[in-house]
Order: structure tokens, then sequence, then C-alpha cells
């Protein structure tokens, strides 16, 4: 949830047509879609790469947890400087432009593969058998829907709260922490 929660282009994209309410559902399902096609990608490729050389696993751990603790410090940087004006605009683009436009924050951006493919993959090679490897898939394919729908749809009760940059700032915060504290827990198990 850490990595689906990071304020990014996606989730402004998201809470901003959630506001206006425009294409909120069709936008959740596809935001969540392809978060799930990545995250399956990504652990099911991991669970290849690691029959194929079973040293890996620790070599993609470490990364994962190095991935998660700098990622956490750009969290951190993003809540001492961050600008979030959320500019909500016009809002009357049609529904297919409307979804490019998500297709495009989502798989134009490099830091999805990052943390998608690369991250959720190794760490789900902490896991030994294929079983837990997918449960793990699955509660993430299953958090990101949560996340997305409850963004989209609860966006017009958070639109006064986080038109504050201190509730972005307080997010930002919340998601380093988050992040650090996964790295620790890799690195621990």
């Amino acid at each position: 949830m850490s990595l689906i929660l990071a304020v990014g282009a996606q989730n402004v994209f998201i809470l901003r047509q959630g506001i206006i309410r425009r294409h909120v559902l069709p936008l959740c399902l596809f935001a969540a879609a392809s978060d799930a096609l990545l995250i399956w990608t990504g652990v099911i490729g991991f669970g290849i790469l690691a029959q194929m050389a079973p040293g890996i696993t620790g070599l993609m751990t470490w990364s994962g947890a190095l991935f998660l603790c700098a990622y956490g410090v750009l969290r951190f940087r993003a809540a001492y400087l961050g600008d979030y004006r959320l500019e909500l605009g016009e809002g009357r683009q049609s529904l297919k432009k409307t979804l490019m436009t998500l297709a495009g924050f989502t798989f134009l951006n490099p830091h999805v593969y990052l943390d998608t493919i690369g991250l959720i993959g190794a760490v789900s090679a902490q896991y030994n058998t294929n079983s837990l490897r997918y449960a793990f898939a699955t509660g993430a394919s299953f958090g990101s829907l949560v996340f997305f729908c409850a963004l989209g749809f609860c966006a017009r009760l958070l639109a006064p709260i986080m038109g504050s940059s201190r509730a972005w700032r307080m997010l930002d915060i919340l998601v380093g922490v988050t992040m650090w504290t996964i790295a620790v827990f890799l690195i621990s198990a």
C-alpha cells in the first residue's frame, strides 16, 4: 500500500477526477487493473528468476530494501519541498481521452515499473513457495483496487482536506516512514 499511496501524477489525476466527479469508476478500475498486471508480472518474473538463479533472492531483497530507503528519502524530501497545488480545471474530457491520459500517467512513468515490477517483485522473493508469492500478489492487487476506489470515490469528501499542502506533506511523511519500516522488515526477514 505504501507504494500505491505515494503521491504521484497518477494518484493526483484520479483525486482530481474524483473531486470533479468525472469518470471515477472506469479510472479506478483501469488504475487497479494496470497495477495488478504489473504486480503479477513482477511476482511471477521474480519467481522464475529465483528458480533459475537461487542466489538472486538475497541480492534482490537488499536491492529492494535500498530502493525503499531511497524512495522514503524522496518522500521526505517531497514533504519538505513539495508544492501540492491541485489544479482542477474544467474536467470536460471524454472518457476515452481521460483514460488515455491516465494510461500515460501510468505506463509512461518509469517509477511505476520500479515500484510494481521491481520492488514488489523483489519483496515477493522473500516467500519461498509460489502459493505464498501468489497470495502476496493477490493482496497487493486487492490493496491497489481498494486504494484507487477509496481515492476516487472519497475524493469529494477529501477535497477540503487535500486542498492543503499540509495534508499532502503529512501523506508523504507517512509513506516515507512506511517505506523505511518495510525496508527494515525486508532486511530482518
